[in-house]
């Protein structure tokens, strides 16, 4: 399960697909793709996401399943594996204290969403672009810096680079309701970590689930500090960042292994 904020395709990435690799190993793996919000959407926060679409899904398939979700995509699998028939759950870089986002970038955040919030109210949604500013923002030096690397870079590395580059900077907009909820709810309010965000009726808290919960957290990712991480469940630390973790060179080591090896001794196999 991805994030609300950028398509499903790192997850199924070419040579680097952490989907195919796990399906060569005898699972039954789906992706889920939350596509273009609707009319029917727009109204839905991210916990109506879960809600509404998460959750009929989980249990139209007549089956426990085994969650695993990447970045807000974890934090969302956090709340259906509470509230739906799953056998365990997996987040990777997922978070959960959102007051652990520096003060500085959540003020950044609070200042971006104060200026475009008319402009979502009109639309009825929240367009990526807007986003990747808040993207950019984290470290300007670095983002030149990585093009710059492009420039010697040849043959699949490069492919690599720009198949990353197009999935970074693609993805339909999010509705308005799920970047309220984000924004003032989330970031702002830190709901989730304060035991405050309800879906399906109910406080979710992480500690408190009854299922295998493998939580796997990038020690040097500045997207989602590890310091958001939830405060629970089996912790998989890694020393790669966001986007390196699971399309990375090391990340058939350090986290499809890892993860094949927790997915063995908790999911069903096809």
């Amino acid at each position: 399960m991805p994030s609300l904020i950028n398509p499903p395709n790192v997850l199924d990435m070419g040579e680097r697909s952490l989907l195919r690799w796990l399906t060569r190993r005898g699972y039954r793996v789906l992706l889920l793709d939350w596509g273009w919000p609707g009319a029917d959407r727009r109204v839905l926060s991210v916990a109506g996401h879960v809600e509404h679409i998460l959750l009929p899904l989980m249990q139209g398939l007549g089956e426990p399943v085994t969650l695993i979700g990447y970045c807000l995509g974890g934090t969302m699998a956090l709340a259906a594996a509470r509230a739906g028939p799953a056998r365990a759950v997996a987040a990777i870089a997922a978070p959960w204290h959102f007051n652990g986002f520096p003060d500085p970038a959540r003020a950044d955040l609070r200042k971006l969403w104060t200026g475009a919030a008319p402009a979502v109210a009109a639309l009825g949604l929240l367009p990526m672009e807007v986003l990747q500013c808040a993207f950019w923002s984290l470290d300007p030096a670095r983002t030149i810096a990585k093009f710059e690397a492009f420039a010697d870079l040849q043959g699949p590395e490069a492919a690599t680079f720009v198949a990353l580059e197009d999935w970074a900077n693609d993805g339909p907009p999010i509705s308005e309701a799920a970047a309220r909820e984000m924004f003032d709810d989330l970031f702002e309010g830190d709901a989730s970590g304060e035991r405050r965000w309800i879906v399906a009726g109910d406080t979710v808290d992480p500690a408190a689930l009854s299922i295998p919960f493998l939580n796997v957290v990038s020690t040097t990712d500045r997207i989602v500090p590890h310091e958001t991480a939830a405060r629970a469940g089996e912790r998989l630390d890694l020393a790669l960042g966001h986007v390196g973790m699971v399309v990375g060179r090391r990340a058939q080591k350090a986290l499809w292994e890892p993860l094949a090896a927790w997915l063995s001794r908790n999911a069903a196999k096809c």
